[in-house]
């Protein structure tokens, strides 16, 4: 009989269920692996509160993030992978097997394959949580396409924002940057080409207060922060792009994070430590698709795979 404090061991264990962990664990499964998903507090992560996936292959009509996230979780479970809805606590890397702790159970593992996911700053104003999926979004990329010939907001002044804003100008008929301050932090080719644009149009010192909720989004609300005025902007959409934060906090001082927070990792998946692989959004600072956090994500599984065999675990 098993004791109930008896850590359950599994050769491949998966932190986090976005496309990153469901397409690890899918290959994971199929190698006869039995690998433990844990979910996180989300199965799906992001994508799976996303309206609607139009640029993930294999879905010509386009596919809800929540349709997405169930194929991905049934054909992984397929294949036999264990997906747990729990949360990790702890992990400790200084002995083998590595130890994980969740709320409810402990787990050791040969490898561990981190694909906890970012969360998008938000402004944490009145009606943005409420309008997400009807007008307010935080990737142009994903979402630009459904506001061809609309006005459309973008809030931030860095790099990420120009560069959804100069994306967004490929469908919207006016593009409105709202930026606190009086000048952009982005570099200066990214400047010259935004100021340049006939479609781009800038509101400095200002920032967004509230966005009216309702069947979708046609307005924002706005202040200037140096004289105090309030108005509004007309607006079917608003793109937010303020910052990402990779989900790390639980790794902090025990892998190497980068000087934004994120896992670092090399061209195979592999953080500094043999056989504790990141891929998707906590490792990626970059792309933030479903398709390459699916494909990073299948990389480190393959890696894993590879480690296993060596070791003759």
């Amino acid at each position: 009989m098993t004791n109930e404090n008896t850590p359950r061991h599994t050769k491949i264990l998966i932190i986090g269920s976005g496309p990153a962990g469901l397409a690890a664990a899918l290959y994971a499964a199929r190698a006869n692996l039995e690998p433990i998903v844990l979910t996180g507090m989300d199965l799906g992560g992001q994508v799976s509160k996303t309206h609607a996936v139009e640029n993930y292959p294999g879905f010509p009509e386009g596919i809800s993030g929540e349709g997405l996230v169930k194929a991905f979780h049934e054909q992984a479970e397929r294949f036999g992978t264990e997906v747990i809805f729990d949360l990790a606590t702890e992990v400790d890397f200084s002995e083998r097997p590595f130890q994980v702790t969740t709320y409810g159970e402990k787990f050791t593992a040969d490898t561990l394959i981190i694909t906890t996911g970012a969360a998008a700053v938000t402004l944490d104003i009145p009606g943005e949580e409420e309008m997400v999926g009807r007008g307010v979004s935080y990737c142009a990329t994903c979402d630009g396409h459904f506001f061809g010939g609309m006005d459309v907001v973008v809030v931030g002044g860095g790099d990420s924002a120009l560069e959804e804003a100069l994306y967004l100008t490929r469908h919207a008929s006016k593009v409105t940057i709202v930026h606190r301050r009086d000048e952009l932090r982005a570099g200066s080719i990214l400047k010259q080409r935004a100021e340049e644009n006939p479609k781009i149009h800038f509101v400095w010192d200002t920032v967004l207060t509230e966005i009216p909720t309702g069947e979708k989004v046609d307005t924002v609300k706005v202040k200037n922060v140096k004289t105090g005025e309030e108005s509004a902007i007309k607006a079917e959409g608003a793109f937010i792009f303020i910052g990402h934060t990779p989900n790390t906090e639980l790794f902090d001082g025990k892998l190497p994070l980068d000087d934004q927070g994120y896992i670092v990792v090399d061209g195979l998946m592999q953080t500094q430590i043999e056989g504790v692989y990141a891929a998707g959004e906590v490792a990626d600072p970059h792309f933030r698709q479903v398709i390459t956090s699916a494909g990073m994500g299948a990389g480190a599984a393959i890696q894993a795979i590879r480690y296993i065999e060596e070791k003759g675990l």
